[in-house]
């Protein structure tokens, strides 16, 4: 049976726990999309073409992985995909219990869609955009957390020393 999968999020920006879920999921899944959220309430630090190229950018390597856009319901856009099954990534409870009640929504508006969760590699179970934006804004040394095409993207928009 072959899976395709939805790995939704802002990615503002990406992470290197995100791209360990990502090739991951490669091997889990028949095809994975990796989806931007179009959702300026967030205030990002990158606009929607730079989160996709650098994701892009990241996944280059990986044959069965795409990059999109979407807006609205996510469920919506997994139909439209042809996707069965979304991905979503966990580090704490407190991630969980957000997750499960997302979850627990798109079963509702979904049932044929399945949420598949995964746990990043231990070296990232701490890694967040949000802390990274803060970290690397007051110089702090994010290296190691991000890959090196979104480190330079940091650098370029004149944040830290």
């Amino acid at each position: 049976m072959s899976v395709k999968a939805l790995y939704p999020g802002t990615f503002d920006p990406p992470t290197n726990g995100h791209i360990d879920l990502i090739q991951r999921g490669a091997k889990l899944f028949e095809h994975l999309t990796v989806a931007v959220l179009r959702n300026p309430i967030k205030n990002p630090l990158f606009t929607v073409d730079e989160r996709v190229e650098m994701l892009t950018e990241s996944t280059a390597a990986i044959g069965n992985v795409s990059v999109a856009t979407f807006d609205g319901l996510m469920v919506d856009f997994a139909r439209q995909l042809g996707a069965t099954a979304v991905l979503r990534g966990i580090r704490a409870i407190s991630d969980y219990e957000h997750e499960f009640q997302m979850a627990l929504m798109n079963r509702r508006l979904a049932p044929e869609i399945e949420t598949v969760f995964l746990q990043p590699a231990g070296r990232y179970s701490f890694v967040s955009s949000r802390m990274v934006k803060e970290v690397f804004s007051f110089g702090g040394d994010v290296a190691g957390l991000v890959p090196p095409n979104v480190l330079k993207r940091l650098k370029g928009k004149g944040l830290g020393t």
